[in-house]
């Protein structure tokens, strides 16, 4: 690896003034950054505390383990930003915005990972007597890197030249990303070879994810993963990804479904695909629920019961023994009646409702999904028809035969065993494939636009000539289809139906409020954020089971601080942006020109 040039690329243009949070030269301000994250990367090959009563084994001196690995791999990733705003060849890649606020990112994501660590350490072993020094070590590491960061000069001169006296607003200057460098183009095969690395990435850190085998392990991953994430966002990385993307959409789309259907064999337990099973089922039901809300914009409180309608219809039609129908349809048969019923629901609640708007459309649809959990609960033979056996719902439902394919058995792929909830993920994940192609058929029609209109002014739509009762109702009746669709694999993975599956709000999802958060949170109108919402709502209070007293708390904080910086949802699509940050100033996105050794 070579330098480029010694000289940094934040380095500050004449006539710009661009003071940093904290008053260092910035000179000492590199340095300091650079020795906190040596440091903090050597730290993590000391040992932090003398008993292995902690988890993950953080005794050993040589190597690092457990959340060690958290610290080092957010030192690295600091120390590397910060290479990259010297030029060093290869290195400026990496952020075409500048290097100042990711390397700050990553530092307080690290800072907030290594100390989480610590006082996890002094709470469960009992004080600060039960850190070794390497604790110590690592700790004042990572606050050197820190101080070091906030001393580093922004990337974005300040509005007008005149930085404000408010160490606040100082420290969130420092946040934002500089004016985004044009790349040298590369040729087909390193865009190809790009994609296939950032899904492999994609693949391998969502694997140490769901494989976080105790709550402390995911609490420091979650910490730094979202300063990473935030960090890539900054430095331009994901904007310059994206556009790699979109340039090569089919080779993208192969390389997302490659990836998603290698999952499975880099897990080391069947209980983890299980998890990632139910994941999926959460997403494919979420990504309905977006036609509903995110392209129509119809307020749906109601919705978990058409992924009740799918999966009790499938439990009626599957063979199970205490099914009342008495039948077993071939699973192609099952779908379609979990579909086709679904189906109906939708457009039997929607066409007396869908002609309120707001508030009393929300009330509802609420009021749907309690009647349907209700109405399930009373066909017990007792206070109604026996028809779904009550509170005790329709168990045993016998796993999927397609093509002598037995759904229950295990089978080997390339020399790993896949499990029943294996196979149940792969079949999920066609499911998911074909929700996504119908989102995306429908968003990008004629249709589509319509909801668009719709969801933005509904009189001034249906002033334009729309028919929108009819258009919203289609919307409803689509959104119940899709949620049919996964309701009917669900039924066969968890092999019951029960009422208290489908409720509207709960400490486990799926359920409506928990829905609507992920399609809030993730991105209304995209097709990653809710799947994105989906994956971190269902992952989240699985993985911290320590904190499930506290979990609605955290879930409320989380809402709140996302509804108050990233309002548009962590993917958002350009409309969503722009309604959002119409104050930003574009002149500051302009691309600048960078010469073949800056690059």
């Amino acid at each position: 690896m070579t330098m480029a040039s010694h000289r940094p690329a934040s380095e500050v243009r004449p006539g710009e003034r661009r003071p940093a949070a904290i008053p260092l030269p910035a000179g000492a301000a590199r340095l300091l950054t650079g020795a906190g994250a040596v440091l903090a990367l050597v730290s993590t090959f000391l040992a932090w505390t003398w008993t292995t009563a902690f988890p993950g084994n953080l005794t050993v001196t040589g190597y690092p383990g457990g959340l060690q690995n958290i610290t080092l791999a957010g030192a690295a990733l600091t120390l590397l930003h910060l290479l990259a705003g010297y030029r060093v060849r290869g290195l400026r890649w990496l952020a075409p915005s500048g290097t100042t606020a990711p390397t700050l990112l990553l530092a307080l994501g690290t800072l907030a990972a290594t100390w989480y660590t610590l006082g996890a350490i002094t709470n469960d072993l009992g004080g600060l007597v039960n850190i070794e020094p390497g604790g110590f070590v690592a700790g004042g590491a990572t606050l050197l890197t820190v101080i070091g960061a906030l001393a580093l000069p922004p990337a974005r001169p300040y509005p007008e030249n005149t930085p404000p006296a408010n160490p606040w607003h100082r420290f969130r200057h420092s946040l934002a990303p500089g004016r985004p460098s044009r790349a040298t183009a590369l040729p087909a095969w390193a865009d190809i070879l790009v994609i296939a690395a950032a899904f492999a990435l994609g693949l391998l850190l969502f694997t140490y994810g769901i494989e976080a085998e105790y709550g402390e392990l995911f609490v420091g991953y979650l910490l730094l993963a979202c300063a990473g994430l935030a960090a890539f966002g900054r430095s331009g990385l994901t904007q310059r990804l994206n556009s790699l993307t979109a340039k090569h959409r089919n080779i993208t789309l192969t390389a997302a479904f490659v990836a998603a259907a290698c999952f499975p064999l880099t897990l080391t337990s069947d209980t983890y695909t299980n998890l990632a099973t139910s994941i999926l089922i959460f997403a494919t039901v979420a990504l309905g629920l977006n036609v509903v809300v995110g392209l129509a914009g119809l307020l749906d409180l109601g919705y978990v019961a058409f992924l009740g309608v799918g999966a009790y219809t499938a439990a009626l039609v599957s063979g199970s023994p205490e099914s009342a129908a008495g039948v077993h349809f071939p699973f192609w048969a099952a779908v379609l009646a979990g579909i086709g019923t679904s189906l109906v629901f939708g457009v039997l609640i929607g066409a007396p409702t869908l002609r309120l708007r707001g508030d009393y459309l929300a009330i509802v649809t609420l009021g749907f999904g309690e009647i349907f959990r209700i109405t399930m609960l009373n066909l017990n033979g007792k206070t109604g028809p026996d028809v779904t056996n009550g509170a005790m719902g329709i168990p045993n439902i016998p796993d999927l035969k397609i093509g002598g394919f037995d759904f229950g058995d295990t089978h080997d792929v390339l020399g790993t065993p896949i499990g029943r909830f294996g196979n149940y993920y792969l079949l999920m994940l066609l499911a998911t494939i074909a929700v996504v192609l119908v989102f995306r058929r429908a968003a990008e029609s004629r249709i589509g636009r319509a909801w668009i209109a719709i969801r933005e002014d509904e009189t001034a739509a249906t002033a334009m000539g729309i028919n929108a009762f009819r258009l919203k109702l289609l919307a409803f009746a689509l959104g119940a289809a899709l949620a049919g669709l996964a309701g009917t694999v669900q039924a066969h993975v968890i092999t019951t139906a029960t009422p208290d599956q489908y409720q509207f709000a709960g400490t486990v999802p799926p359920n409506s409020a928990f829905l609507l958060a992920a399609v809030i949170l993730g991105g209304m109108g995209t097709i990653t954020g809710p799947l994105v919402g989906a994956a971190l709502l269902y992952l989240i209070p699985n993985k911290m089971d320590f904190m499930q007293d506290y979990q609605l708390l955290l879930f409320g904080v989380a809402l709140i601080l996302l509804m108050r910086f990233r309002p548009e949802g962590i993917v958002a699509d350009r409309r969503k942006q722009l309604e959002f940050h119409a104050d930003d100033d574009a002149a500051d996105d302009a691309p600048v020109t960078l010469t073949k050794a800056e690059v």
